[in-house]
């Protein structure tokens, strides 16, 4: 999948082991820049290794532009009894700085759109964002996606 956008080619490939390093920096990165939290490395390393060791927790799309990772999604899955199928969720989203506003975004969402609807076992899409996260809100919308009527709760 390529898209040509602002005189640079995008492309969006499967994460693959060698991404394990640039996984980790982004989520350091956006933890910090979203929620000013600061991650343990250690084992941030182990949760993203994880997804290449199991892959029923999910996967992981880069965006690839210039030979360098500009950006990159997790999905994770979760079963639905009510649809009797899965909503495949979107996390970890990080798109470096000079690379954003020239569709990574857009491609690596169109790219989850796309695998989701070629398969039968898909109910949906969802994600969650910081509350607070306005850019990010505003990007979501501009993709398509609409605020859920649920609310998130966690212990």
């Amino acid at each position: 999948m390529t898209v040509m956008n602002n005189d640079t080619s995008i492309r969006i490939r499967p994460g693959q082991q060698q991404d394990i390093p640039c996984l980790v920096d982004f989520n350091l990165r956006m933890a910090r820049e979203t929620e000013q939290l600061e991650l343990d490395p250690e084992v941030l390393a182990a949760g993203v290794r994880a997804v290449f060791e199991n892959p029923h927790l999910g996967f992981y799309l880069v965006a690839e532009s210039d030979g360098q990772v500009a950006g990159s999604l997790l999905v994770t899955p979760e079963w639905s009894d009510w649809r009797n199928g899965a909503f495949w969720w979107i996390q970890s989203v990080y798109v470096r700085p000079e690379y954003r506003r020239r569709g990574a975004l857009r491609r690596l969402y169109q790219a989850v759109k796309e695998m989701a609807a070629q398969r039968s076992d898909v109910c949906g899409l969802r994600l969650y964002v910081e509350k607070d996260n306005a850019s990010a809100q505003t990007c979501y919308q501009r993709l398509g996606m609409r605020p859920s009527h649920y609310r998130f709760f966690e212990e």
